[in-house]
């Protein structure tokens, strides 16, 4: 019968990763619905842009709820993001400080909720009241059924593990670090004792984008920062040294099709370390 009703409601909808065996006593309230671009704002008016910054194609949405009072309910959203770049990077941005719950690539969870993604897909459980073990039950069942076989972006990879701050490191669109003339990319950041440290990763298209933006960003520090005239042997010659008036002092490397650097309010040695490890790591 749940089943049953779960099709029925919604027969234009796409339920095949909905939970269909239920935890006892709990049943289907509303949905399957399908979103798209043309109506996500219905359903999540204040995060529909964000989404479609990373490549949103549709969510399958639907409200559990225990028979035992309506109070009781669990909503589930299930977007298809088109790959595995752009679930991770909206996993990325909307991720809770709750500790990885074992789902998926990655994922984060509380008394209350369950996010994570896997494949093409990022999937958020939200409970009006706690229940963390209908919430797993739930998610275990809709991971189960996903068969996209993606690895995480290999990017992540990248980042030194030594003093990463756990689940910091995000996947960004467009404008990293908050200037156009560096498109998507990564960013992590980094704890010593008090001090923070941000280490970051810029992908172009090709070699002549990448070089443009290198000569574009030394300018920018020429004109609204400063430029250092020593630079770490390590890193010569295809990097330059600065301080920028909003993020500090920073180093800026360029390796393949990557703009790569470093930027806290200090760069010491410990800093000097994270950075030579994530140029390593790029192959």
């Amino acid at each position: 019968m749940v089943a049953g009703a779960v099709f029925a409601l919604g027969a234009s909808a796409d339920p095949s990763l909905l939970p269909i065996e239920l935890p006892k006593g709990w049943i289907v309230v509303e949905g399957p619905r399908v979103f798209t671009k043309a109506n996500l704002f219905e359903h999540i008016n204040g995060q529909a842009e964000l989404f479609f910054k990373y490549g949103f194609q549709k969510c399958t949405f639907a409200i559990y709820e225990d028979r035992k009072g309506s109070e009781n309910q669990i909503d589930v959203d299930i977007y298809d993001m088109g790959n595995v770049l752009q679930s991770f990077g909206v996993f990325s941005r909307l991720r809770s400080d709750g500790p990885p719950g074992g789902f998926g690539l990655d994922s984060c969870e509380d008394a209350r909720s369950i996010l994570f993604y896997k494949g093409k897909y990022f999937i958020m459980l939200y409970a009006t009241t706690e229940n963390p073990s209908v919430l797993k039950q739930l998610a275990t069942d809709i991971e189960s059924k996903i068969s996209d076989p993606s690895p995480p972006p290999r990017e992540i990879g990248f980042f030194p593990k030594s003093g990463l701050r756990p689940g910091s490191v995000q996947f960004l669109s467009e404008g990293l670090l908050g200037h156009e003339f560096l498109p998507k990319g990564f960013q992590g950041t980094y704890a010593d004792g008090d001090k923070e440290f941000r280490l970051f990763l810029a992908v172009f298209e090709n070699g002549q984008a990448v070089k443009k933006a290198f000569e574009t960003y030394k300018n920018y520090l020429s004109s609204k920062g400063k430029l250092f005239n020593q630079i770490p042997v390590n890193f010569a010659p295809d990097a330059f040294r600065g301080k920028d008036p909003y993020q500090g002092e920073l180093l800026i490397v360029q390796k393949g099709l990557y703009l790569l650097g470093g930027m806290g309010s200090q760069i010491g040695n410990k800093e000097l370390s994270w950075l030579e490890e994530f140029v390593r790591n790029i192959p």
